[in-house]
């Protein structure tokens, strides 16, 4: 029997990844480990197209199901422009919660300047809860499409935002009733309101602008896991400090209740940066500009050297991400 979350990734090196075999010159970007996007050749422009789904979270589906492929295009320091939204409901779904779920969807897409271009809407009894996934596509001048194979040793490490982001507001948001005795109000509602704040869009766009050696939007996994996946695909070690990684008040109060990890929570929102040291002023410049806290939390280092999180007292070697911290309190549900 297989874990909740996303497969483990030598899982599906095995039996994804090696099943694939016919090729076309077209494609520029392949599925691979920490790989976000697929890039095609078009000519003159590259087409980058990313597609996720959202399967854990109920009360903000809409609006988080927009995000996280519309992030993943942005990691490549691309903006997105269109997008097509899959909708698998349960049984017992009425009307008004699809169109909340729309709406949504829309004011989401608006607000980044994306355009809904297509979908499916069906009510199966396949799914016990909302399940959306969404497809992104981004177009780029040819070559200008930035990868974490441009990683090299001695690069910066970057991470936009806060650690756990996402995760902390859909806890808050499907736990309200069990985060009462922990959190007051005031700090609920900031947790609940962090889901406004998943979009990476414009860091993105803004750090592409500036020249990256590669981004990686932090979703299932975590910071942690976004590490790994970024030196899996470039084939570099890292040192990451751990005392340097923003996390939230809020975010350490809820997941020392639940007793989990929030460098392993789902993290969208967050964008991990690599940028040469020369680039670092530049990269500053641009995230202020579009005015995105920044914080440098590690740099990348040669293979040999393995990926390493520095802690106070002690080293630990960052492996390959399991099923996300999230699943440990949404498990009952799903």
């Amino acid at each position: 029997m297989l874990k909740i979350g996303k497969l483990d990734s030598k899982l599906l090196e095995d039996i994804v990844f090696n099943n694939i075999h016919f090729k076309r010159q077209e494609v520029l970007a392949r599925p691979g480990i920490g790989e976000d996007c697929a890039v095609l050749d078009f000519g003159a422009y590259e087409c980058v197209i990313s597609t996720d789904p959202i399967t854990a979270a109920v009360s903000q589906i809409g609006r988080l199901a927009v995000h996280i492929s519309c992030n993943d295009v942005a990691s490549n320091g691309v903006e997105p422009l269109g997008i097509m939204l899959t909708l698998m409901l349960p049984e017992g779904t009425t009307e008004g919660e699809i169109g909340e779920i729309m709406r949504q969807a829309a004011e989401t897409s608006a607000e980044l300047g994306v355009e809904i271009i297509g979908g499916h809407t069906e009510i199966t009894a396949a799914v016990r809860q909302p399940v959306i996934v969404s497809t992104a596509v981004g177009k780029a001048i040819s070559g200008a499409s930035q990868s974490a194979e441009n990683m090299k040793p001695g690069d910066l490490i970057y991470l936009t935002k806060w650690a756990g982001l996402e995760g902390t507001g859909i806890i808050a948001s499907d736990f309200e009733g069990r985060l009462a005795d922990i959190l007051t109000a005031d700090e609920l509602k900031e947790a609940k309101e962090l889901l406004s704040l998943v979009s990476v869009v414009k860091e993105g766009v803004a750090a592409g602008k500036a020249g990256t050696s590669g981004m990686h939007d932090v979703t299932e996994g975590g910071v942690l896991g976004a590490v790994w996946e970024m030196c899996r695909v470039s084939g570099n070690g890292a040192e990451i400090y751990e005392d340097q990684i923003p996390v939230l008040e809020v975010t350490k109060k809820i997941c020392r209740f639940f007793g989990i990890n929030p460098l392993g929570l789902i993290s969208s929102g967050c964008m991990m940066i690599i940028i040469s040291p020369g680039k670092e002023e530049a990269l500053k410049k641009a995230l202020a500009g579009c005015g995105v806290k920044a914080s440098r939390i590690g740099s990348v280092k040669e293979k040999d050297y393995g990926l390493k999180l520095l802690k106070r007292d002690n080293i630990v070697e960052i492996g390959p991400p399991e099923s996300d911290e999230l699943y440990k309190v949404k498990g009952d549900l799903l």
